[in-house]
C-alpha cells in the first residue's frame, strides 16, 4: 500500500463552524499534510470569498467538501471517529494527545474510514456530540490559556498525521469493523428491546443508555459481533414474549 494512502481514509469534521476563514485556513491545513476528505456540519457560514482566500492554494479540499446536516450524517461509513476537545469532560472515554492518536488513527485507516471531529470557534462539541465519537484528542496547551484556533488545532493534527508516515503502521488484524450507523441502529434496536423485556423504565432512564453506548464505544465493534448482538436482543424479546 502507497504509504500516503491511510490519509485518503482520513475525514476532518468541522461542526458548526462560525467564521469562513477557519473553513479556509483549515482546508489549507489539510492540504499542505497530504489530507483531503473536508466534512462541514451545519456550518454557520459560507464558503464566501474570504475562505477562499484563506484556502490559497487548496481550492480544491474547501470546494469539494461535503456538507452534512448533522454529525451522524458525516460519521456515516466510519470505524472510528476521534473528537477534539480542549476539556476532559466527565465522559470514560479514551483520550490521547494528537502524537499518541496518530499512528493508531492510521492504523485503522489502512483498511477503514476514520473520522477526526472539531467542534465550533465558540462552544466546541457538545457531550451529545462527543458521546457520538469513540475517542477524545486533547492537544497539550497552556493550561492558563487553552483558547487555540480551530484551524490551527486542524493542523496540529493534520501534522502528527503525517510524521506518523514516516513510521511503520502497524496493520490491525484482519476483521471488518462496523460502521457508525450500524452501532448507531444496534443502539436503537437496544434501548427498544430493553423497554419491552421492563429492564428499562423509559420514564426514569437514568444514565443507563448513555452508559451503555460508553461501553460499545470502547469495544470497537466488528459487524459479526453486531449481527451477534442483534440475535441475542431478537431472542431477549422472543424469550419475554413467552412468560
Amino acid at each position: 500500500m502507497n504509504p500516503a494512502a491511510p490519509l485518503d481514509n482520513l475525514r476532518v469534521v468541522l461542526v458548526q463552524t462560525s467564521h469562513p476563514g477557519n473553513l479556509g485556513a483549515a482546508a489549507r491545513a489539510m492540504k499542505t499534510m497530504g489530507l483531503g476528505r473536508l466534512y462541514l456540519v451545519d456550518p454557520l457560514c459560507a464558503v464566501d470569498d474570504e475562505a477562499r482566500a484563506r484556502a490559497s492554494g487548496a481550492l480544491d479540499v474547501l470546494e469539494a467538501a461535503v456538507s452534512c446536516r448533522t454529525l451522524a450524517e458525516a460519521l456515516e461509513g466510519t470505524a472510528l471517529s476521534a473528537a477534539c476537545t480542549a476539556r476532559r469532560r466527565d465522559l470514560p472515554h479514551a483520550a490521547y494527545t494528537p502524537r499518541q492518536a496518530a499512528p493508531l488513527l492510521l492504523s485503522q485507516a489502512t483498511s477503514a474510514p476514520v473520522a477526526v471531529v472539531f467542534g465550533s470557534e465558540t462552544y466546541g462539541l457538545s457531550n451529545e456530540q462527543l458521546m457520538q465519537c469513540r475517542w477524545l484528542i486533547n492537544i497539550p496547551a497552556n493550561p492558563d490559556y487553552m483558547s487555540l484556533n480551530l484551524a490551527a488545532a486542524v493542523q496540529v493534527l493534520a501534522y502528527e498525521l503525517r510524521c506518523t508516515l514516516a513510521d511503520a503502521v502497524i496493520p490491525l488484524p484482519a476483521f471488518d469493523a462496523a460502521r457508525h450507523e450500524e452501532i448507531a441502529s444496534l443502539l436503537g434496536e437496544l434501548e427498544r428491546t430493553l423497554v419491552e423485556i421492563g429492564f428499562l423504565d423509559p420514564a426514569h432512564p437514568k444514565r443507563l443508555i448513555p452508559r451503555l453506548r460508553r461501553f460499545f464505544a470502547r469495544a470497537g465493534l466488528e459487524k459479526e459481533e453486531v449481527a451477534i448482538w442483534r440475535g441475542i436482543l431478537k431472542a431477549a424479546r422472543k424469550a419475554s414474549r413467552q412468560i
